[in-house]
């Protein structure tokens, strides 16, 4: 087994178990509580009329372009305060780590530009598994979870393309930095730099770390009909940082992919680009083995440059 070492350490009597999971309900806590609350106080002085109005409208945002910027306001405060900062908190008062800490290890170029490349190839290749997820069927003993997803998952698309369609630029940078820039902070804090760590000391093996990682990163999105790829998303995020050892690799990833999909998303409905990224038809299947090739072997070098700058790891491994 591969063996790259990220500088995670935990004080000593504390069980990593124990500690994943407090760490985990905390950023449960801080994502659907205490930042949306927070969010919700800093959203009232942009929401344009009576603060009544405000509080009544939130039932039904959609119904009022007036809800945007507020909406926008409460997730960027879900994200940023609830999975970063309140995670980032709880790590430094009671398991005593820095968030500094996951970010120490040294990168060059080369990695940074891997790791956009690999993410934006890697888009073609988990579209097979987008599309195949959309159209599952449950057993008929799971149809009632198979409604309330589908409602879930309507109501979701129904929200992506009301925060979507954009009025002005400044709305575009807005959300841009909500959805690209505080989602990459947050999660890869918590999935990646906290549970990825404390799961592998738990058990002691990386891949079930990164793989049931992966599974709480896509889990926490309440969106069943697109569970499978953000899956295999997640997946990658964590074998990109456990690889690396530093934290900023993943949060680049994450921001690639969700920044990407944001710009073509505006250019799209800006009418500069033709391809619609959100309703497309799925690429051929000469083209995702192309790509699923070139991603695999973008791993392969990426892996290799990490261990070839590890010397004493190598000799761990006998490479």
């Amino acid at each position: 087994m591969d063996k790259f070492d990220n500088n995670f350490r935990l004080p000593g009597g504390h069980s990593p178990s124990l500690s994943a999971i407090i760490a985990l309900i905390v950023s449960l806590l801080g994502f659907f509580a205490i930042g949306p609350l927070v969010g919700l106080l800093l959203a009232i002085p942009f929401y344009d009329g009576p603060v009544l109005e405000f509080s009544q409208g939130l039932t039904d945002p959609l119904a009022s372009p007036k809800f945007k910027l507020p909406l926008f306001i409460i997730q960027g405060s879900a994200t940023l305060v609830g999975l970063f900062v309140v995670p980032a908190i709880y790590m430094y008062a009671r398991e005593k780590v820095s968030i500094k800490s996951f970010f120490a290890k040294p990168l060059g170029i080369t990695p940074w530009l891997i790791t956009g490349i690999v993410t934006v190839v890697f888009m073609t290749v988990n579209a097979v598994f987008i599309e195949w997820n959309l159209n599952v069927s449950f057993p008929e003993f799971m149809k009632g979870f198979e409604s309330w997803a589908r409602q879930t998952e309507e109501a979701a698309a129904k929200m992506t393309e009301y925060l979507t369609a954009f009025d002005s630029f400044s709305q575009f940078m807005v959300a841009f930095f909500v959805i690209a820039v505080f989602a990459a902070l947050g999660e890869e804090l918590v999935f990646r730099g906290i549970m990825q760590n404390m799961i592998h000391k738990a058990n002691g093996n990386i891949h079930i770390a990164i793989w049931l990682s992966a599974v709480l990163f896509s889990a926490i999105h309440f969106q069943f009909f697109g569970f499978v790829p953000r899956v295999l998303l997640g997946a990658l995020f964590g074998y990109l940082y456990y690889w690396s050892g530093n934290l900023w690799i993943p949060i680049f990833a994450h921001f690639i992919n969700n920044g990407f999909t944001l710009v073509m998303i505006y250019l799209y409905n800006l009418g500069q680009v033709n391809f619609d990224i959100e309703n497309s038809e799925p690429p051929s299947l000469m083209a995702v083995v192309l790509f699923a090739i070139i991603t695999a072997g973008l791993l392969f070098y990426f892996r290799n440059h990490f261990l070839k700058n590890n010397p004493d790891e190598q000799m761990a491994e006998g490479v």
